[in-house]
């Protein structure tokens, strides 16, 4: 298994930009596929990114698309999404997640075995 330890979160005006990171520990990074999600309050969480087992592939929903980049660095064992022209609607509980390499770029969160805590991102002027 692998835990997972989100960063980054915080206050950011519109049109601004915020970087989270994930940090996982405790199994083979590589062996897993990674993705983020968000959750806002009264609302059901939401694909955002996701990135397979080498960060040769990259998958988007189009209300991210050009705006968020995700990445990772297998050296460290470390997951980042970059967020540019945040908007209001971007406001959320920022969640990594884990899942087999084998289910790569999936969005459905029901079939991700491992997640972090979640970090709270606030767009607000």
């Amino acid at each position: 298994q692998v835990q997972l330890v989100e960063s980054g979160g915080g206050l950011v005006q519109p049109g601004g930009s915020l970087k989270l990171s994930c940090t996982a520990s405790g199994s083979t990074f590589t062996s897993y596929a990674l993705a983020w999600f968000r959750q806002a309050p009264g609302k059901e969480r939401e694909f955002v990114a996701a990135i397979n087992e080498n960060g040769l592939n990259r998958y988007y929903p189009n209300s991210v698309r050009g705006r968020f980049t995700i990445s990772r660095d297998n050296a460290d064992n470390m997951l980042y999404l970059e967020m540019n022209s945040l908007k209001i609607e971007d406001t959320a509980v920022y969640y990594c997640a884990a899942i087999d390499s084998e289910y790569s770029g999936s969005t459905e969160w029901t079939q991700y075995d491992y997640w972090g805590q979640g970090t709270q991102v606030t767009v607000s002027s």
